[in-house]
């Protein structure tokens, strides 16, 4: 706080002002701090929860492999497996399990996404599922 005197008599008056220099100081000088310290963790790096086996898969299911570098098969495994078979595309992928998935509609759908393969790929196999009717999907783990 100032005082200001007059030159009228020896009345002074009290000028309340805030000083608000040393705030923007203590600002920039937190923000020049927060700009020159790198964080801590690199954002492209994730690290993705392990999960463990809660429940026993059921005894009858259709399996969607993902393997790296786009490879896909479809399957049937349980008391009448049908062994896996290698899928060329996606849209093929989806017609077969349509198809199976019209001769046995109670059977979920387990997807086995390999460790080098796309997300993109799984949430995409997951989401085709999804909308054809398969009320439970899941997805394997080790």
């Amino acid at each position: 706080m100032a005082f200001n005197s007059s030159l009228r008599g020896n009345r002074r008056k009290l000028k309340s002002e805030i000083n608000v220099v040393p705030y923007i100081d203590v600002m920039l000088v937190l923000l020049i701090i927060f700009m020159a310290v790198p964080p801590t963790q690199n954002p492209s790096e994730i690290k993705l929860p392990s999960a463990e086996r809660s429940t026993q898969p059921p005894d009858d299911y259709i399996q969607i492999a993902v393997k790296d570098k786009g490879q896909l098969q479809i399957g049937i495994t349980g008391k009448n497996p049908q062994p896996l078979e290698d899928v060329s595309s996606r849209s093929t992928l989806v017609t077969r399990l349509r198809d199976i998935h019209a001769e046995h509609p109670d059977y979920p759908v387990l997807i086995a996404g390999d460790r080098d393969s796309k997300y993109d790929d799984v949430i995409q196999l997951i989401s085709e599922a999804k909308k054809m009717g398969i009320t439970r999907v899941g997805l394997a783990t080790k």
